[in-house]
This record gives C-alpha cells, sequence and structure tokens, in this order.
C-alpha cells in the first residue's frame, strides 16, 4: 500500500494536470473498481481539486477494501474534516492510530486537521499517539 500524503489545494496552474488525473484514474476505477492503488491516486486528485466529497466517496470505498490500513484511515478522517464531519473525523483518526499510525509530526502539522485543532478529543488523541510513540522508543532504547 502507498503513503499517500495527499493534502492541500493544488498549486496554481495545476487544474489541467489534476483534471487529466481525475478522467485518468476514474476511466481505470470503472473498470477495476477495487484497484487500490488507482483508487488512492484518484481520492488524491480529487482532494488537491478541492473536490472533497468526491474524495471522500474514494476514501470510503477504500477503508471497506482496506480495513486495516492506518494510512487509508487516516485520509479517510482527513476527508471527514475537510467535509466537516467532525465526529466522523475523530472516530477514523482514532482507528487510525489504533492500527499503528505513529506519524505525530505530521498529524499536527496537518491542515486539513484546521476543524479539529481546538476540540479536546483531538487534543487526547494527539496526547495519546505522543505516549504511545514515548513507549516504543523506551522499548527499543533498552533493546
Amino acid at each position: 500500500m502507498r503513503d499517500i500524503a495527499r493534502r492541500g489545494p493544488a498549486p496554481p496552474g495545476e487544474g489541467a494536470c489534476l483534471d487529466f488525473e481525475i478522467e485518468f484514474y476514474g476511466g481505470i476505477v470503472a473498470h477495476a473498481p477495487a484497484y487500490v492503488d488507482a483508487l488512492m491516486l484518484l481520492g488524491e486528485a480529487y482532494t488537491r481539486k478541492g473536490l472533497y466529497a468526491e474524495g471522500l466517496e474514494i476514501d470510503r470505498r477504500l477503508s471497506a477494501l482496506c480495513p486495516n490500513d492506518p494510512i487509508v484511515h487516516y485520509n479517510l478522517a482527513c476527508s471527514y474534516c475537510l467535509t466537516s464531519r467532525k465526529k466522523e473525523a475523530l472516530e477514523s483518526l482514532e482507528r487510525s492510530i489504533e492500527l499503528g499510525y505513529r506519524d505525530l509530526a505530521h498529524l499536527v502539522r496537518d491542515d486539513d486537521f484546521a476543524l479539529l485543532r481546538g476540540d479536546r478529543s483531538f487534543q487526547r488523541l494527539l496526547a495519546r499517539l505522543g505516549r504511545g510513540i514515548c513507549k516504543v522508543v523506551r522499548k527499543h532504547a533498552r533493546g
């Protein structure tokens, strides 16, 4: 599974490329609906184009196809945030962490989670993730 960090709007001038990608990967997915790599790239293109509802639908499909992939659930949480669905975003992010997502540095900088920044549940999730990372580091330091 690819680790796709697909966040943020597209830079100016990238719209035509994104239109091409959406058409290209959309065609592939139409013929191979369970092609995970194509779905991930299609979801990335939708999100970068600002088509958040479409990106969310792709992420939902991916979470059904890859229920144990922490990156898929992380991206689903991002899509829920971008569509103002706070509760679902927190649930998906928590699932991602349960499945092994550990990139706290990326998570705290990810603009997709702007909706959650002041939320106590989000802050508790960040703290829990930080404690978990510290335990892993201590365990490996001891050998």
